[in-house]
């Protein structure tokens, strides 16, 4: 046989055939130009406005009362929403992979409705279950119990929101452990209890760390399912991303500016957070290894 042929019949020859897409220069360039147009200019400009702030507008942007209020209702709905969502996506995680049951393509398919439900949708039904006269609330009220237009429904909306990233994050992982871990671990003699802290913990550990970080970093901007069933009572439950909106109206550019530029900051750390997590988890193996 020939090289010429050789090279032909090699299944690590690349295909001579027209391929779908230019070169690979033209379609990074291609692709960057795209990102750079959509995602980058934005963001470019909104750390430009931001710089040119300068320190005393930074600050006298962001000690203002009611700035500061709605900064810790945000981040803290979204820290304990993030929480919750990965506690309980950790779990349907864990039904969806270990148990066959009827419906359970059905569960596999609820669980990313929040990605293509309109959030003023999930807002407005939010809303109807849990407010004074909704099927939730009239049994919740009257015990002193209070979800809609206060905290706590601002945190159910965004662990709504938040799940569907802690079950597609912990899922996959799940699948590709398999039992033979666990089994392994049973046969000799570990409890249910050791088995899940000493094997499964561990390797679930950078999927759970992600699975937080998108839910805290979605959670941090959300806007639509929030405003609904918040009731934006300033000071009490009004949410950063609501007051861009109003200092906008009050033609406040500055002090949208620095909001919007605090919550951006927030998600580009979660983003190199996420980013990190694999490779750290990678490290710490190697040197365990050796």
């Amino acid at each position: 046989m020939t090289a010429s042929a050789t090279a032909i019949t090699s299944p690590s020859a690349p295909p001579r055939g027209r391929r779908p897409l230019p070169g690979f220069s033209l379609s990074l360039g291609l692709g960057m130009a795209w990102l750079g147009v959509v995602v980058l200019l934005p963001l470019a400009a909104l750390a430009f406005k931001a710089a040119g702030l300068g320190a005393e507008g930074w600050l006298r942007a962001i000690q203002d009362e009611r700035v500061q209020a709605s900064l810790k209702l945000s981040f803290g709905a979204a820290l304990v929403a993030a929480v919750l969502a990965l506690l309980a996506g950790a779990v349907v995680a864990w039904v969806l992979v270990r148990y066959r049951f009827p419906g359970r393509r059905l569960l596999d398919a609820l669980v990313d409705l929040p990605f293509a439900l309109p959030t003023a949708v999930a807002g407005i039904a939010l809303t109807a279950i849990y407010s004074q006269n909704g099927w939730v609330g009239r049994y919740l009220e009257p015990a002193g119990i209070k979800i809609a237009y206060a905290p706590a429904g601002i945190v159910i909306a965004l662990v709504f929101i938040g799940l569907p990233f802690a079950v597609r994050t912990v899922q996959p992982v799940l699948e590709a452990l398999g039992r033979e871990q666990e089994e392994a671990a049973a046969s000799l003699g570990a409890s249910r209890l050791t088995t899940l802290r000493r094997v499964i913990l561990p390797e679930l550990l950078p999927a759970l760390l992600t699975g937080f970080s998108l839910a805290f970093a979605r959670g941090l901007g959300e806007y639509g399912s929030v405003i609904f069933i918040a009731g934006n009572l300033p000071y009490k439950t009004e949410i950063a991303p609501l007051l861009i909106t109003i200092r906008l109206e009050e033609y406040d550019y500055n002090g949208a500016i620095a909001i919007a530029a605090l919550l951006l900051a927030a998600s580009f750390v979660c983003l190199l957070v996420i980013n990190a997590i694999p490779q750290l988890f990678r490290h710490e193996r190697r040197g365990g290894n050796r």
